[in-house]
């Protein structure tokens, strides 16, 4: 069994065909189709269904599949490290971040870390706080940035508070309260809302706010992207509460001042095992030691700016 044969494997389950495989592989399909062959009558069982339309994996496929990721994960795991022994870093750096993080500047973070070390594959993708502490913890993601309510500790991973603040209301312009500076949540209770899905964390740090004043609120707009809150709430369809940092950079809405304002804190989350080459150094570029544990305070160097 070789590793290019899992590749090979690999590339055909994620593509779904022969011929993308061989193309993303630089390889003929002849010769793809072969070792593939060769893997299977090696296992004693074949590892996808061909028709004429389309290539699905088996059910020992569905077993190899995972089994064969980590080995091509722990064979470049073991070429990068090498190549750190002689100061090279180079590998995969996979980085998840919430749509609203505001402590660090990830894009200029990426950047520098990219001109420090041009031969690691960046890899970036947003998503909901829950989901990237999953993702971190099961190796998918080597380092996050979360934004949580302040009393959350993510569990399997180690985690460093960046900033505290809190969330601002966020108005169209023609709205009523566009003239004011501050309001309170018992005003904001009588609106329409757009918030992210419930279950989030975003979500749970206005819902908790308004639960503990004895509130409710009616939310009829549950989006996950950013653009389109502010864009439904510049539309004159809901008011929404935003962190503040955040919500400074908005044009074409108005912010207030809540009363009794939710708190959010930003968190940077990374493997409790030992982290590759690659994010160890871009945990450095934070300021960070990859082997600190969990519940210390902000590392020197990481922008403690509220939100």
């Amino acid at each position: 069994m070789e590793l290019q044969q899992m590749r090979y494997v690999v590339a055909v389950a994620e593509l779904g065909g022969f011929t993308r495989a061989a193309k993303r592989c630089l390889v003929v399909q002849s010769a793809l189709s072969h070792q593939i062959a060769r893997l299977e009558k090696e296992l004693g069982a074949r590892l996808f269904e061909r028709t004429s339309r389309q290539v699905r994996l088996t059910a020992a496929g569905e077993a190899f599949l995972p089994a064969a990721r980590q080995a091509l994960d722990a064979a470049e795991r073991a070429r990068t490290e090498v190549a750190a022994t002689a100061g090279e870093v180079r590998g995969r750096l996979a980085v998840g971040a919430i749509p609203t993080v505001a402590a660090v500047d990830v894009p200029a973070a990426l950047r520098a870390f990219h001109l420090r070390h041009p031969h690691v594959h960046i890899v970036l993708r947003d998503g909901a706080s829950k989901d990237l502490v999953r993702d971190v913890r099961d190796g998918t993601l080597d380092v996050a940035f979360l934004g949580v309510l302040p009393s959350y500790r993510p569990k399997g991973v180690r985690d460093r508070e960046l900033a505290t603040g809190e969330l601002v209301a966020v108005v169209a312009p023609t709205h009523p309260l566009a003239g004011s500076t501050e309001v309170g949540l018992d005003r904001l209770a009588t609106e329409k809302f757009v918030d992210f899905p419930d279950g989030t964390a975003a979500r749970a740090q206005s819902e908790e706010a308004f639960a503990a004043m004895g509130l409710t609120r009616e939310v009829p707009f549950e989006v996950s992207g950013t653009d389109f809150i502010v864009g439904l709430v510049r539309s004159g369809l809901g008011v929404a509460l935003l962190p503040a940092a955040f919500a400074a950079e908005l044009t074409g809405v108005h912010t207030l001042l809540v009363r009794e304002a939710p708190a959010r804190t930003e968190r940077l989350v990374w493997s409790r095992f030992r982290p590759t080459p690659a994010a160890a150094a871009f945990l450095a570029g934070l300021g960070v030691d990859a082997a600190a544990g969990p519940g210390e305070s902000p590392a020197p160097g990481v922008p403690d700016t509220g939100h």
